[in-house]
Order: structure tokens, then C-alpha cells, then sequence
């Protein structure tokens, strides 16, 4: 029988799970759990879409920003990111 993990047990591991860096036992509890709760595939859903967002994000440093993004908003990070050290 399968064990029942929890939700907070599904997110500590959810990034191993997808890079698949699980044993086949944690992989199916894994599973199992998704398949009886909603909110937890809502969740890695939305993990997924943010760490592709994230890595579409860095591809080209020097891509303008795109223009649906506010001016002000521009200026502070450029402003942020000349005053880190290095």
C-alpha cells in the first residue's frame, strides 16, 4: 500500500520530483498524492509555469524590457542592481 505524504511533504520534495532526483518509492507516493488532491497539482502547476517564467526570464541579460512593463519599474531595478556590490 502506498503511503499518504502530506502537502507539506509533496512541496519539500516537489522540486526533486520534477527534475526526477526520486527513488521509484517517493515517486509513486508522489503520484498518489496528486491524484487525491486538487490543490497540490493547482500548486505544481503554478511551480512549474514559475520557474519556466523564471529561466525565459534570464535567457538574454540584455533583451530590452517588453513594453507592457512600466518605465518607473525599469529605472528601480536598473537603480537596484548598479548599487550590489561586485
Amino acid at each position: 500500500m502506498t503511503r499518504w505524504i502530506t502537502c507539506r511533504e509533496l512541496i519539500d520534495f516537489l522540486w526533486r520530483y520534477l527534475e526526477g532526483e526520486v527513488s521509484e518509492e517517493e515517486r509513486l507516493e508522489f503520484e498518489y498524492h496528486l491524484a487525491r488532491c486538487p490543490t497540490c497539482v493547482a500548486y505544481m502547476n503554478s511551480y512549474k509555469e514559475t520557474v519556466s517564467l523564471g529561466r525565459a526570464a534570464f535567457e538574454d541579460l540584455e533583451a530590452p524590457a517588453p513594453p507592457e512593463v512600466p518605465e518607473d519599474l525599469v529605472a528601480a531595478i536598473l537603480t537596484a542592481r548598479r548599487s550590489l556590490p561586485g
